[in-house]
């Protein structure tokens, strides 16, 4: 049966500075000493969560060539959120990018009411899942996390991953709907956020995490830690779990508009 090796990266992020960042990121990245079929990096890793500001990339700019040399020279799969100009907004994508450089994205499709991001970004409007290793994955960023209708697993995926900046003032909630999606779904969830206070004072204390389709928490994160956190998932006790509880046969059918 399949497994998928995952190095998630927990980091402080410099607000506005791109080449700070990929500078940073690429020194965090020569650390990494398994060999990883998927690395993971938090929400709007190059710049901040700075949606209001001029931060923007070109559909094809500077961030996404790093991501494909990173990609080529770990031979992995690498996976983050990045700011990309869209008209006179953003998109919130997150990009997908395998060592061959063959790149595929999922735009956030739920944006921070609280934080006026739909005055500064498109909502996404498809919703995607990607394949590595066997393992099918849907990805989800931040605020997506409390919107489970649009995460519910139509048995088309094994693992759920979550990208964000997430704040310490309601890092409870992060932790609980986490564990919540993992067991509603009978999926892992494979969640990266980001530590340190971001450009306007906001205050993040990490939460990066895997956990089983029980709830049960494989690994974590140091709270307030730049942490390398890598572990190995295996396909086979999830199959075996949705065999002997096959809860997903009694949902609901529905269908997003």
């Amino acid at each position: 049966m399949s497994t998928l090796t995952l190095t998630l990266v927990q980091s402080e992020l410099h607000w506005l500075d791109k080449d700070a960042n990929l500078a940073m990121f690429d020194k965090k990245l020569a650390e990494i000493t398994a060999n990883p079929d998927l690395i993971l990096l938090p929400e709007t890793f190059a710049t901040g969560f700075a949606i209001n500001l001029d931060c923007a990339e070109p559909e094809n700019g500077k961030v996404l060539t790093w991501l494909k040399t990173q990609a080529h020279k770990h031979n992995a799969v690498i996976a983050g959120s990045v700011l990309v100009a869209q008209g006179d907004k953003k998109a919130n994508r997150f990009y997908w990018v395998t060592p061959k450089g063959e790149v595929n994205y999922y735009d956030k499709r739920h944006l921070f009411r609280l934080g006026s991001e739909g005055d500064y970004v498109v909502a996404g409007q498809a919703r995607k899942t990607f394949e590595i290793n066997g393992f099918k994955l849907l990805p989800q960023v931040c605020y997506d996390l409390r919107f489970p209708v649009f995460q519910r697993n139509n048995n088309d995926y094994d693992v759920m991953i979550n990208v964000a900046n997430w704040p310490a003032v309601r890092r409870h909630i992060w932790d609980t709907l986490l564990m919540a999606r993992a067991m509603e779904n009978l999926c892992y969830v494979v969640a990266v956020n980001r530590v340190g206070d971001d450009g306007n004072g906001v205050a993040h204390n990490g939460g990066t995490a895997v956990f089983d389709f029980k709830g049960d928490t494989l690994a974590k994160a140091k709270d307030n830690t730049q942490e390398l956190l890598t572990l190995t998932l295996d396909k086979a006790p999830l199959e075996d779990f949705k065999t002997a509880f096959p809860a997903y046969l009694d949902a609901d059918p529905f269908t997003l508009t």
